[in-house]
């Protein structure tokens, strides 16, 4: 807290600071950054016609803004929920007339394998996972650019000049999840999983004004200084909000079952109780269903998942300020791992997990050639599919009883997306 003073008491000697704490909707945040009528500069100048000059400025980044939120609501609001399936799975011996534990391992954590956990079986756990985001597209969110033009930026004088910014973007997820399973029959699931979301949001930019066309005409653009003509401002904003996400119901049947090999099929059912405009939630209903086949050999389980994420239309997809609805992007994710029955007690799990994002927004890095010929870094945005690849590695401790402590660490393998370098989750889980 005190070195954050410092850095707020520096800032203010060397330029005026816009901020606001916002008490808005965070989906509103960004687009907001700076203001209703977007980025404006002071101005002197007088237009033949006598009137004031208006100075403003825009950008692919302004006008883009709403892809912009597209792509990180729909990241921010879609973090993969821990499985709900039990860790503890049982089959009914007849001969003996009582339940017996069907596999050593107590199962992956972020995917699914194809074992039911046992007809009248009930598991509660609850599982908490941080996510802080540190790219987009593989650009550094501390450090976005973007060039806001004048209208006809090439016409020389005035319009030549330019305010170039660096954003910085500061986006967390904590997550907690309670999750139940209980088994309807031997050979069926019914699993519930309900997210409290906390969302930290902050956005930063700070500009400067480029004199291009008016280097000795300092009063035709300027930030509003008591001294001197200023050319530099920063401009912010933040916010957080927290509740319930969105609830997700789970329905998992194994029609193909043998003595080392299993084969289910399952569909998850997203419901829209998060509030999608403070990145909650989504906004509208997901289906999502997935096929899991499980092997075994001796103390080492593998494991093979396959889904595809049906999304519906949602103002996160289109446009929050106007309550426009678009599309979400689909998503196709597939998942191999293999978990491994170290003891009685200990279970080491292992996943490799991909997602095909289909028709999404994406940032792309660019070059802004001004009228005197010099560059400058930007940003714009295209639509199309992507891939995204993640490693996870955990265990599963069985301390006593039918009690399961879960750790488990999700790394990168690429930059595509909204990304966490590392994503830990911890997690307690209990069989009755």
């Amino acid at each position: 807290m005190r070195k954050a003073a410092l850095l707020v008491i520096g800032l203010s000697l060397v330029s005026p600071i816009v901020s606001a704490q916002d008490s808005g909707k965070l989906a509103l945040l960004i687009p907001g950054l700076f203001g209703p009528g977007g980025l404006t500069v002071q101005s002197e100048a007088v237009l033949p016609d006598g009137s004031t000059h208006s100075a403003h400025f825009n950008s692919a980044f302004q006008a883009e803004f709403t892809q912009f939120n597209i792509a990180l609501a729909s990241q921010l609001a879609a973090v993969p929920l821990p499985s709900p399936a039990s860790g503890f799975t049982y089959t009914f011996d007849s001969s003996l007339g009582v339940f017996q534990r069907s596999t050593q391992s107590f199962g992956p954590i972020l995917t699914e394998r194809a074992e039911t956990i046992g007809k009248g079986k009930f598991t509660f756990g609850i599982s908490y996972q941080r996510f802080t985001f540190d790219s987009l597209e593989g650009v550094d969110l501390g450090s976005v650019p973007a060039v806001f033009t004048h209208d006809g930026s090439q016409l020389g004088g005035g319009r030549s000049d330019l305010v170039v910014t660096t954003n910085s973007i500061e986006a967390s997820v904590n997550q907690s999840v309670t999750f139940l399973s209980y088994g309807l029959g031997s050979h069926l699931d019914l699993s519930l999983a309900l997210p409290f979301v906390t969302v930290d949001l902050a956005a930063r930019s700070d500009a400067s004004i480029q004199r291009v066309g008016t280097a000795t005409s300092p009063a035709t653009h300027f930030y509003d200084d008591t001294a001197t003509y200023g050319i530099t401002r920063v401009y912010t904003r933040s916010g957080q909000s927290s509740g319930i996400g969105d609830v997700v119901l789970r329905l998992k049947g194994t029609p193909a079952r043998g003595e080392a090999s299993a084969l289910a099929f399952g569909l998850d059912v997203r419901l829209p109780t998060g509030d999608e405009e403070d990145f909650l939630g989504l906004g509208t209903v997901g289906l999502r269903p997935f096929l899991a086949a499980s092997f075994s050999h001796g103390r080492v389980a593998p494991h093979v998942n396959l889904s595809y994420l049906w999304n519906g239309e949602s103002v996160l997809g289109g446009d929050v300020a106007t309550g426009t609805k678009g599309d979400l992007p689909d998503q196709v994710t597939y998942a191999v791992g293999l978990d491994i029955g170290a003891s009685k007690r200990l279970t080491l799990a292992f996943d490799f997990v991909g997602t095909y994002v289909v028709d999404s927004p994406r940032l792309i890095r660019q070059t802004f050639t001004a009228a005197n010929g010099q560059a400058f870094p930007q940003i714009g945005f295209v639509t199309e599919s992507y891939n995204l690849a993640n490693a996870a590695a955990g265990l599963k401790w069985n301390p006593a009883g039918r009690l399961l402590i879960d750790f488990n660490l999700l790394f990168k393998l690429d930059s595509a997306g909204l990304r966490d370098d590392i994503t830990p989750m911890f997690g307690i889980e209990y069989a009755f």
